[in-house]
């Protein structure tokens, strides 16, 4: 199973605590107003690699604790991402995902996707609620999840949800 990969930035301190690789996913379906990433909302775009490879590619950069998987949409690749998030836990990384899918509203191959990061960042963006002041969201609707204190359908907020940080901006058109 393939990956339709717009991106892999290896070396991010906005999109997630300490310093990241961000795997940005091709495809979304949402088409937010404001999307700060509108060119990975077609889904013929970007490059189609192997999760083998995707691992392989942001294991380049040996100073990482992190990987944020974004987008477009990283929950619509949930399947392919499985085995992805699977390697990158087992060698230690820590790992977010950011969604536009609420928590209590994914599938169950997405929350098994989910099941396996530390955070996940769920909520579409909202252009009338967008807001610089909370750190790694783009809107006051979207929420930092602890997934290891989640259960279920329960939420609880990350510890770190709260901390002053840079704001998230991930726009990958600057690259």
């Amino acid at each position: 199973m393939t990956l339709r990969v717009a991106h892999i930035l290896h070396d991010s301190i906005t999109d997630g605590p300490g310093l990241r690789a961000v795997l940005f996913l091709q495809g979304c379906g949402f088409g937010c107003a404001g999307c700060h990433n509108p060119a990975l909302q077609d889904y013929n775009g970007g490059t189609a690699m192997e999760p083998e490879s995707v691992v392989g590619e942001i294991s380049r950069n040996p100073l990482i604790t992190g990987v944020t998987f974004s987008g477009g949409e990283p929950m619509e690749q949930a399947a392919a991402l499985i085995p992805v998030a699977t390697t990158l836990k087992e060698r230690g990384y820590n790992l977010w995902i950011y969604t536009g899918y609420r928590w209590e509203a994914l599938n169950e191959t997405q929350r098994s996707l989910a099941k396996l990061a530390d955070v996940v960042a769920d909520g579409l963006f909202v252009l009338e609620r967008r807001t610089l002041s909370l750190p790694w969201r783009g809107s006051d609707n979207q929420r930092l999840i602890d997934v290891k204190r989640s259960g279920g359908t329960e939420v609880v907020e990350w510890e770190g949800a709260a901390a002053t940080a840079r704001p998230r901006s991930n726009v990958i058109n600057n690259l």
